[in-house]
């Protein structure tokens, strides 16, 4: 099977940051709504866009926080989301739609990680219904101000997607909770994500990418222990981050999905999978580094977690469509 998950060869790479790949390019005029654009790789992100002239929408469910990460950042503004939070991300779309403006880039960059096992709205597993089940609600709800012709969704996933596809009999966890193959199961769901996002949105000219930005050390790691991330060779005792686990800057770690968002060596594609600034290559089995696994990018199982996050959200911006086909 022919398949467009081959690198196209960007001209960028792992050491490339985000202003490296928007050189050159004019966002002047556009909007681009960022979540988690105010820590880590999001706040880099937020700054490499507005930097390029875009103006950037930031929710946070810590508003105060975003509020003091980005100040002195023109063309930022924050609002309040909690994306463990359907009402909250209801009441955040709806505040946005009746602004009457249009989105041009939307990222969605916010997620926690290999979290102790925890319970958000209806009984959801966590990292599951803030990583995906949120961000969907939130594209759905918002798909009326995405800018038909040319707009773009960037899911954030990870290589930890490698951990685990898809644990159809029990995607809560009820039994049996692994932090880390929960975060798994959560960055398959983002890849899964974009991909039914693209298949549904490209006739309107909207396209959807997914990515692993690389590794990096920021607040994302905030429920490990110290002694988890030395033992796992990122850090040394006293902290510091250790070369061979091939970290990446925050500023290069945001290049991924801002290529992703705006690079015209993506036009006419969708529903891929990125790395390093560019279309990663299929996974091949027993290499755990790089690439994308099969389970992530199949569009039948990408169908099966579109219709299950519909039904768990109540939200479908495609609901007609989804029917006719």
């Amino acid at each position: 099977m022919s398949t467009a998950q081959h690198k196209i060869g960007s001209g960028f790479g792992a050491t490339s940051t985000a202003d490296d790949v928007l050189a050159g390019i004019d966002l002047q005029g556009k909007l681009a709504v960022v979540t988690g654009g105010y820590s880590g790789i999001g706040l880099e992100t937020t700054r490499a866009l507005t930097k390029a002239g875009a103006h950037v929408v930031v929710p946070a469910r810590r508003r105060s926080t975003a509020e003091e990460a980005l100040a002195g950042l023109d063309g930022v503004e924050v609002d309040e989301l909690d994306l463990g939070d359907l009402e909250s991300g209801r009441a955040f779309a709806e505040r946005f739609l009746a602004s009457g403006r249009t989105i041009d880039i939307m990222i969605d960059s916010a997620g926690i990680m290999a979290c102790p096992e925890t319970r958000v709205g209806p009984g959801w597993e966590a990292q599951f219904a803030t990583n995906h089940l949120g961000h969907f609600a939130l594209v759905n709800r918002l798909w009326p101000a995405i800018e038909p012709g040319g707009a773009r969704i960037v899911s954030v996933s990870s290589r930890g997607h490698h951990n685990l596809g898809m644990r159809w009999d029990d995607v809560m966890w009820t039994t049996g909770y692994d932090k880390w193959q929960a975060y798994g199961q959560a960055k398959t769901a983002n890849v899964l994500f974009a991909v039914h996002l693209d298949r549904l949105g490209r006739d309107a000219g909207v396209r959807a990418f997914s990515l692993h930005p690389g590794g990096i050390l920021t607040p994302l790691q905030r429920h490990l222990a110290k002694e988890e991330m030395i033992e796992r060779g990122w850090i040394d005792e006293a902290g510091n981050p250790l070369n061979p686990a091939g970290f990446k800057t925050p500023q290069q770690g945001a290049a991924t999905q801002v290529w992703a968002a705006t690079s015209p060596q993506l036009d006419g594609l969708g529903g891929v999978y990125l790395e390093d600034c560019d279309i990663a290559e299929p996974a091949v089995d027993g290499d755990q580094t790089s690439g994308v696994k099969s389970w992530a990018t199949d569009p039948d199982q990408a169908s099966r977690l579109w219709e299950l996050s519909a039904r768990l959200t109540g939200v479908n911006a495609f609901s007609a469509q989804e029917s006719a086909e």
